[in-house]
């Protein structure tokens, strides 16, 4: 990985990085934060929302004072592929800058865009390669990234630790963000789009026994609240399959990175006490 810049934070170092995906097949950018101390440290991993690159959690979400008072390496990887060459859409919520997480399997999104795959393959090899982790890890995220952090950690329990979201689209097989983006990536048969839904595979089961809670926060000011983020079926999914899970509804907040920076401590503590037992 190439070192494009880096910062002295809280005692710590934050670089931004760029490498070759075999993944892919693009260039990948993200940043990591490693607090102060020799380590190895523990992981978490932040996925971020629509339209978003590596740098709107690092300069704006405010993570690294608690980051390094847990010792905790944090890892911000871009939303998608990118370049000249690789498929995208004239809208914000598909193609470059809309991953979804998801390994597509229709043209032309296909080649590309295997973020699933990059993030739970590729970038976490790299990441224990190259920096003196523990090779423990936790997960969050934010809306379409909230979503990631999610399902991947619902379909990948035996890589992460815990996991956390703000304001996460809960279900994107019943909103109009997720119906036209695992329509478009991975086809019409929506029996292929349920392992993507986190609130369906909640309600199957696929928490329970695995992480002892789900820490989600959403800011009742939230514009997507009603129509895209949807909450609420997160809450009846857990009831149902048993699943602890802690929603936390913040008065006056809205999507912005100005309600995570106001309790994104919260949720590195939250992943902190789990990956240090």
């Amino acid at each position: 990985m190439q070192t494009v810049k880096q910062h002295a934070v809280h005692g710590g170092t934050l670089r931004y990085l760029k490498h070759d995906s075999a993944v892919t097949g693009t260039p990948m950018t993200l940043s990591v934060f490693v607090p102060p101390g020799e380590g190895p440290f523990p992981v978490l991993i932040w996925l971020s929302g629509l339209t978003c690159t590596e740098d709107n959690f690092t300069t704006k979400a405010g993570a690294y004072q608690s980051a390094a008072e847990h010792g905790l390496i944090v890892v911000a990887p871009d939303t998608s592929p990118r370049g000249p060459g690789v498929a995208d859409d004239p809208a914000y919520d598909l193609g470059q800058g809309a991953g979804f997480y998801v390994d597509a399997t229709q043209a032309p999104w296909a080649p590309n865009f295997r973020m699933e795959t990059y993030v739970t393959d590729e970038l976490i090899a790299l990441i224990d390669a190259e920096f003196p982790t523990t090779k423990t890890r936790s997960i969050s995220g934010h809306s379409m990234g909230g979503h990631g952090a999610l399902t991947l950690a619902l379909n990948h329990p035996e890589l992460f630790q815990s996991v956390s979201a703000f304001a996460p689209i809960s279900s994107p097989t019943r909103c109009p963000w997720g119906e036209k983006a695992l329509g478009a990536y991975l086809g019409d048969d929506r029996r292929a789009w349920s392992r993507h839904d986190a609130a369906l595979r909640i309600e199957g089961g696929a928490a329970h026994g695995v992480y002892d809670d789900l820490l989600v926060d959403q800011g009742d000011a939230d514009p997507f609240l009603t129509e895209q983020l949807k909450p609420d079926l997160l809450v009846e999914a857990a009831r149902a399959s048993g699943q602890k899970l802690t929603l936390r509804m913040q008065p006056g907040y809205d999507h912005s990175y100005f309600f995570m920076a106001s309790f994104i401590a919260d949720h590195v503590a939250f992943h902190a006490r789990r990956l240090k037992g």
